[in-house]
C-alpha cells in the first residue's frame, strides 16, 4: 500500500508572538486564531523572562520589545481575554520563571471555568540551554533544576495534559552546536531532568512512564533539510533506546519522541532578506517529511527577523506556508518516505553514534549541570560556532547573498515600514500600570504568600502551590522571583572564551593581529584592551563571544563580563580596565536606550574611549546612535568577524589621530 488508509492531521501550528502590552497581544491573538491558526506561541518581553517588573533598571528600555509584558495576575488575564483556555493548546517560551507563568495560567483558567486537569500546553522551562545560549537564567543550576522538578511533579498530579518541560535543542545549535552536539547535549539535558524527578521522590516509581510522556522538546531546523531529518530520526532512536533502558518505561507510546519546532531564526539574512522564504520552507521540510520524525507542532519566524520586529502581515505569510503544505500538497498521504533508505540510515546512524558519545561524556563529568558549571559545554559549542562562522567567511559554506551571488535588483518588499515598530509610550504606560496594581492590593495578603514562598524555598517543599497563593494575592512577577533570589542566590554562567583559533593560518587575520600589535607600540602600551558589553537584560551572547574570541586571536586584550549589565556597571569596567574600545552587542532593539546609557555614562566619568554598537539596528536607528558619538554600527550583514575587527581597529587609530 503506498498511500495510507486514512490521511494524516496536519501538526499544530503556531505563530510565536507578543509584544507591547497584554492587550495589543490579545488581539494578535485573536486574529491569528481567525486566520487558522491551531495553537498559541507566547513571547514573553526580557523583563518577564528574566523575573524583573517594567519599572526595575535592568527593565529600562526592555519593556513589550521582544515580547509581551506579565507581571502579574491582571497583566495574564488581559492576555486571554475572550481566549477560552479550556479548549486552547498555548506554548510559552519561559524557562527560569516557568513555575510563575503556569500558575498565573492556571489561576486565568480556573477563573474561566476551566478545570486545570484538562489544561493542554507547554512551558520551556529548559534552564540548562539558558546557560549556554540564550541567556535568561535567573537562579544556579541546582535551584533551578528544583522549580522544573516541582513543576513536572505538580503538572503530574494535577494537569496531567501539560507539558511542563520542552527540553530545547533550538538555541544549542544558534549557539553553534553540529546535529550530532544538538542531539547529544540536548539529552543530557533531558536526562538530568528526569533523574532529578526519580530522585526528588515527588513522584512514585510506577509513574515515571507518565513523566517520560510529557517530555517534550522543541529543536531548530537549518537549511541543511536532509541531515536536518535524519538528526529528527537518530532523536526518535536515541530517546526510545533511553526511556526504555534507563527508566524501564514499557509502554511505546510514553517513549514517542515528541517534539516542536522553530526554523532557524538566526540562519536568515539581512542582506537579500527575500531570500528568507525559501530557507524558511526548506527547513519546514526537514521536520515534516519523515513521517515517523515528524514535528508535533511548527511555528516559521518571519522572513525579515533579521531586519527587526515582523509585522502581522509578516507573520501571516509564514503561516500560509504551513498551510499550503499542509492542506494542499500530499505530504499528509502517505507513510514514511525514507524508511528503506540505505542513505538516510547510514547517516542517522552516523548522527546517533555520535551523539550517544557525546552524551556519554557529559555523563561521565557527572552529568550535565557539572557540564555547565566547568564551562565545558559552553566552550565547545563557542568553538564550534566560531568554525561555522569561519566556513562562511572562507567561502566554504555558501550564504546566497552574503558571501556570494550579492548582486541584487533593489527590493520591493523593503523600506521604512518594513518592521513593526514599538511604540516608545508603551513603557511608561506598563510602568505606570504595575505601580497601581501594587498600589490597589492587599498588602497583607501579598506578604503573606511571599512569606509562604520563601519559607518553602528554604525547605523541601513543591513550590507551585506556593506560586499559586502568591499569582491569586497580586504578587508582581518582580517580587515572586526577588523572593527566591533571596534564598537561591544568583548566578553567572562561564562565557566560554576559552575557544580559540589563535593558530589560525589566515592571511587576513595576520595581517590585522599586525595592525594591532603596530598600534599598541604607537600608543605606548603594552596590548589594545577592548571591552565588549552586553547592556540591559538581552542575552543572547553569541555574537559579542564571536567578536571576542576573533579580537583576542588578532591581539587585543578582551574584557568580557558576561551579559545582564547596567550602563554603570559597563561604564565602571571600562574606565577601570583603562580599555582602548568599548563594543556594545544589543539584539533585543533596546539600542536606542542602552546605548546612549552608556555614552552618557563614559561622558560622566570623564572618559573619551571609542563606543561602536552592534546588533539587529534598522537604518535609521544606526544613523541615531552615530550621530549621538558612536564610531561604528555593525549589523548582520557584516558577516566577516575579521574585517570588523581590523574596523574595529580604525576606530582606535582614529580617536586617537594615527594615521590609518
Amino acid at each position: 500500500m503506498t498511500r495510507l488508509p486514512e490521511r494524516d492531521r496536519p501538526w499544530v501550528m503556531r505563530t510565536y508572538a507578543g509584544h507591547s502590552s497584554a492587550a495589543a497581544t490579545n488581539a494578535l491573538f485573536r486574529r491569528n486564531l481567525g486566520k487558522g491558526q491551531t495553537g498559541l506561541s507566547v513571547a514573553f518581553d526580557l523583563p518577564t523572562q528574566t523575573g524583573y517588573d517594567p519599572d526595575h533598571e535592568l527593565s529600562r528600555g526592555e519593556v513589550g520589545r521582544v515580547g509581551v509584558p506579565i507581571a502579574h495576575l491582571g497583566d495574564a488575564r488581559a492576555l486571554f481575554d475572550g481566549i477560552p483556555l479550556a479548549s486552547a493548546n498555548t506554548s510559552m517560551t519561559i524557562n527560569a520563571p516557568a513555575m510563575w507563568l503556569l500558575a498565573l495560567y492556571a489561576v486565568v483558567a480556573a477563573e474561566q471555568g476551566a478545570e486545570v486537569a484538562a489544561l493542554v500546553g507547554t512551558t520551556q522551562n529548559d534552564i540548562v540551554k539558558e546557560y549556554l545560549s540564550r541567556g535568561t537564567h535567573i537562579f544556579p543550576p541546582g535551584p533551578s533544576l528544583r522549580l522544573t522538578t516541582d513543576t513536572i511533579a505538580w503538572t503530574v498530579a494535577h494537569a496531567p495534559r501539560w507539558n511542563p518541560v520542552n527540553i530545547c535543542s533550538y538555541h544549542l545549535q544558534e549557539a553553534g552546536a553540529t546535529p550530532v552536539q544538538e542531539v547529544g547535549f540536548a539529552l543530557a539535558t533531558a536526562v538530568a531532568v528526569l533523574d532529578a524527578v526519580r530522585d526528588s521522590g515527588q513522584v512514585p516509581p510506577e509513574r515515571m512512564g507518565d513523566v517520560v510522556a510529557r517530555i517534550s522538546f522543541f529543536v531548530n531546523a537549518g537549511v541543511r533539510f536532509v541531515e536536518e531529518m535524519a538528526k529528527m530520526r537518530a532523536f526518535t532512536r536515541l530517546w526510545d533506546q533511553i526511556t526504555l533502558q534507563r527508566y524501564g518505561v514499557r509502554d511505546p507510546r510514553q517513549r514517542r519522541f515528541r517534539y516542536g519546532v522553530q526554523v532557524n531564526s538566526l540562519g536568515l539574512t539581512e542582506a537579500q532578506p527575500e531570500n528568507n522564504v525559501q530557507r524558511i520552507v526548506l527547513e519546514m521540510l526537514g521536520v515534516t517529511l519523515s513521517r515517523d520524525a515528524r514535528a508535533r507542532a511548527v511555528q516559521l519566524p518571519a522572513w525579515n527577523e533579521a531586519l527587526g520586529l515582523p509585522r502581522p502581515w509578516d507573520q501571516q505569510w509564514s503561516l500560509r506556508l504551513q498551510q499550503v503544505l499542509a492542506y494542499e500538497s500530499d505530504l499528509l498521504d502517505y507513510p514514511d518516505l525514507f524508511d528503506g533508505s540505505h542513505v538516510v540510515e547510514a547517516l542517522v546512524d552516523e548522527i546517533a553514534t555520535g551523539a550517544r558519545a557525546a552524551l556519554d561524556e557529559v555523563l561521565e563529568m557527572g552529568g550535565v549541570v557539572a557540564a555547565v558549571e566547568s564551562g565545558h559545554l559552553k566552550a565547545a559549542l563557542v568553538g564550534s560556532l566560531a568554525e561555522r562562522r569561519r566556513r562562511i567567511e572562507s567561502g566554504a559554506d555558501v550564504v546566497v547573498g552574503v558571501n556570494r551571488f550579492r548582486e541584487t535588483e533593489p527590493s520591493p518588499l523593503t523600506g521604512a515600514d518594513t518592521i513593526e515598530q514599538v511604540d516608545p509610550a508603551v513603557e511608561a504606560a506598563a510602568v505606570a500600570a504595575v505601580r497601581r496594581w501594587r498600589a490597589s492590593r492587599d498588602a497583607a495578603a501579598v506578604a503573606a504568600a511571599l512569606a509562604l514562598l520563601r519559607s518553602g524555598a528554604a525547605g523541601g517543599e513543591n513550590l507551585m502551590p506556593a506560586s499559586l497563593a502568591c499569582a491569586r494575592a497580586g504578587v508582581t512577577t518582580g517580587e515572586w522571583a526577588a523572593a527566591l533570589r533571596e534564598v537561591f542566590g544568583e548566578y553567572r554562567a562561564p562565557t566560554g572564551l576559552t575557544a580559540s583559533g589563535a593558530s589560525s593560518p589566515d592571511p587576513a587575520l595576520r595581517a590585522v593581529r599586525s595592525r594591532v600589535l603596530r598600534t599598541a607600540a604607537e600608543l605606548g602600551s603594552g596590548r589594545l584592551r577592548m571591552l565588549v558589553g552586553k547592556p540591559g537584560l538581552d542575552g543572547h551572547s553569541n555574537g559579542a563571544e564571536q567578536i571576542a574570541v576573533r579580537a583576542r586571536d588578532a591581539g587585543f586584550e578582551v574584557v568580557y563580563q558576561g551579559i545582564r549589565l547596567t550602563a554603570g556597571e559597563i561604564v565602571a569596567a571600562a574606565v577601570q580596565e583603562d580599555v582602548d574600545l568599548v563594543g556594545l552587542s544589543v539584539l533585543s532593539g533596546s539600542h536606542l536606550a542602552a546605548v546612549p546609557a552608556v555614552l552618557n555614562g563614559l561622558r560622566a566619568a570623564g572618559s573619551a574611549v571609542p563606543v561602536v554598537v552592534g546588533g539587529i539596528i534598522p537604518s535609521a536607528d544606526a544613523a541615531a546612535l552615530r550621530a549621538a558619538g558612536v564610531a561604528r554600527v555593525f549589523t548582520p550583514k557584516d558577516f566577516a568577524l575579521t574585517g570588523i575587527i581590523d574596523e574595529l581597529v580604525s576606530v582606535v587609530r582614529e580617536a586617537h589621530g594615527l594615521g590609518a
